[in-house]
């Protein structure tokens, strides 16, 4: 049994990891699309490592862009197995890849424009709609906590992972010459005590384990302290600078989280009186979604539903829907908060409100999760005084801000303690993935110290033998 790496290998998107047994079936745990990495993003999408036809099933551990957005050119490029995924999950990704397809599109038309002004050859999205429509058809649905057969010799378990909505640690039991092993594969590991969503589960002893290591080298600020932090940020850009306060933000997990803390300061009545814009289409859909998993939410949430039948909403807020009603926003004179993806700032119409908003001194940028340091919202991070946007170059005169405490991702300590259930004499390999190379060293020492024995980093397209 084998287990190679094709994505978040070194670096946090695209993630991807094909496991090989003995007689030559594929399994291949998520399939997401490469973000963020500047000029080699399209070459990392564009180059597999293995062959699609090849991979009989696949372990889906949750709908996120970065997880799931290149199924669609995997079915393009000759992939027809099942695809194994909770409920929410399902209904997630089929939309969220729907809106890749479409932003692809209408990106590379953007794109083209101006490339065809300068002579320069035409880019062609990675998959059409119809490419992301073939995908549904094939995904299974499966519960937590319940061992699902794959086939002979081979089981899986879904386990809540605490990230976002129908996400999930994967487990897989494979029997081989008699021997049952187990791998996990952690998925995105959320947070112990997250605002909306209850805690990661505890999952039965594996002798192999791939983790997530995003912030592996650090600690979040304190949850409860994020409200009064976005009041700030509201306050000073909104009430004292009469400016916009835009916000990168994904369409699934975060845009809820926002919207969460707008309402709990509303019904605090400490929400000044200031427009907000969710602008994108799929945010709204995806609110939708995630209301209608309420079994997915914290105590705390269920018992706020009892007396608040919708924690997202809230006097004031407008979802857009049309290209016309977004490109209003820009002549929009009075301050307003707006909410819009991706959240690494690098596609969709968060980009074109930074293009046309970053020359005012009045306006913020709310960085308020992590980000890719060459996509556009990294190099904001890290105090870049002048970017390049849709070829363009821009000076940035707006304020950058970061709340660091909305992270769907856990830190160390929720790290340590995901594997906390574990005995690790009994576990052989632990591969961190999904995290830049620096982080994953230093995590990789944190666990060594904890007794796990064999911490690898693994490469892209490195293979790896798990006897």
């Amino acid at each position: 049994m084998k287990i190679s790496f094709h994505g978040a290998a070194r670096t946090v998107t695209g993630s991807k990891h094909l496991l090989t047994l003995k007689n030559g079936t594929k399994i291949l745990f998520d399939c997401g699309l490469f973000q963020g990495l500047g000029k080699d993003t399209f070459s990392f999408n564009e180059n597999w490592g293995f062959d699609p036809a090849s991979v009989k099933y696949l372990l889906l551990s949750h709908a996120h862009i970065d997880h799931s957005g290149l199924l669609p050119k995997l079915v393009k490029d000759g992939f027809n197995g099942k695809i194994y995924c909770t409920k929410a999950t399902r209904e997630l990704a089929n939309i969220l890849l729907l809106d890749s397809a479409e932003i692809q599109r209408d990106d590379a038309a953007y794109s083209n424009k101006q490339r065809a002004k300068r002579g320069e050859p035409l880019v062609e999205p990675l998959y059409s709609v119809e490419d992301a429509k073939s995908v549904y058809p094939l995904m299974e649905i499966v519960s937590y906590g319940e061992w699902t057969k794959i086939e002979d010799g081979i089981e899986a378990l879904f386990t809540d992972a605490g990230h976002i909505i129908g996400s999930a640690a994967v487990h897989v039991r494979i029997t081989e010459d008699g021997k049952t092993q187990q791998l996990t594969f952690s998925g995105d590991v959320g947070r112990y005590g997250d605002a909306i969503l209850k805690s990661p589960e505890v999952f039965p002893q594996s002798d192999h384990i791939i983790i997530e290591s995003t912030y592996g080298s650090s600690l979040h600020e304190d949850i409860v302290s994020t409200a009064d932090l976005f009041l700030q940020w509201i306050h000073k850009t909104c009430v004292e600078k009469k400016g916009k306060l835009i916000i990168p933000a994904f369409s699934v997990g975060r845009t809820q989280e926002l919207l969460y803390f707008l309402n709990q300061l509303e019904l605090e009545k400490r929400l000044p009186k200031v427009p907000v814009y969710v602008d994108s289409p799929l945010s709204k859909e995806a609110t939708g979604v995630v209301k209608s998993h309420p079994e997915g939410f914290n105590k705390h949430i269920q018992k706020l539903l009892l007396t608040d039948a919708d924690p997202f909403d809230f006097p004031g807020l407008k979802f857009l829907h049309t290209a016309d009603e977004s490109k209003a926003l820009n002549l929009l004179p009075q301050p307003c908060i707006i909410i819009s993806a991706s959240g690494m700032a690098d596609a969709g119409r968060v980009k074109h409100h930074i293009k046309n908003n970053i020359g005012d001194e009045r306006n913020t940028i709310l960085i308020v999760g992590y980000c890719e340091p060459n996509s556009l919202g990294g190099r904001l991070m890290n105090g870049a005084q002048r970017v390049r946007i849709f070829r363009e170059e821009y000076d940035v005169r707006a304020e950058v801000g970061i709340m660091r405490s909305m992270s769907a991702h856990g830190d160390y300590d929720d790290l340590c303690q995901f594997l906390a259930c574990q005995d690790p004499d009994m576990v052989k390999n632990v591969f961190l993935v999904h995290g830049e190379y620096e982080v994953q060293l230093e995590f990789q020492r944190r666990l060594i110290k904890k007794g796990f024995r064999m911490v690898e980093v693994p490469a892209q397209h490195s293979i790896h033998n798990l006897e």
